[in-house]
């Protein structure tokens, strides 16, 4: 009994959740700006504290990971041109016209930001993880993948 009334809970919990994220979603600007804002205080948080740039170093890797899904195609298109059966632009005006789809879509990759913010700003309340780092090794090695990434 006392496990179908935390199903229950649950599920109440997750329609609310969809309920106000299917209201936001056509609210781009606003939810961009609001992720913009948690991040502000992310950094604000760390650089005041001095500490959690572990937790910074993960967030900026996640980030770029998820960055670099939304600037990716779905397909990707190979360079020869061989196979029929392949992805590309129309080159006459009978060819099929195909959209450029992300593998990322704007709101998967809104969403999954907001709750990676959310999440490193509730592990900095916490001291156990503050993990002590030499953090410049960790801004050079961020560049460094960065670069190579791009």
């Amino acid at each position: 009994m006392n496990s179908d009334k935390n199903v229950s809970n649950f599920t109440r919990l997750e329609i609310f959740i969809q309920y106000y994220l299917d209201r936001i979603t056509p609210f781009i600007t606003f939810r961009w700006l609001f992720n913009l804002f948690l991040f502000i205080l992310f950094c604000c948080r760390i650089i005041f504290s001095h500490s959690f740039y572990i937790i910074a170093y993960a967030l900026g890797i996640f980030l770029l990971s998820q960055f670099l899904l939304f600037l990716t195609p779905k397909h990707e298109v190979s360079l020869d041109d061989n196979n029929d059966n392949e992805l590309r632009l129309p080159t006459k005006s009978t060819d099929e016209f195909r959209p450029f789809m992300r593998r990322l879509p704007e709101f998967k990759f809104w969403y999954t930001t907001f709750k990676a913010l959310i999440i490193c700003l509730f592990l900095t309340l916490f001291s156990i993880f503050n993990i002590p780092v030499v953090w410049p090794v960790l801004v050079i090695y961020f560049i460094v993948l960065f670069i190579l990434t791009m």
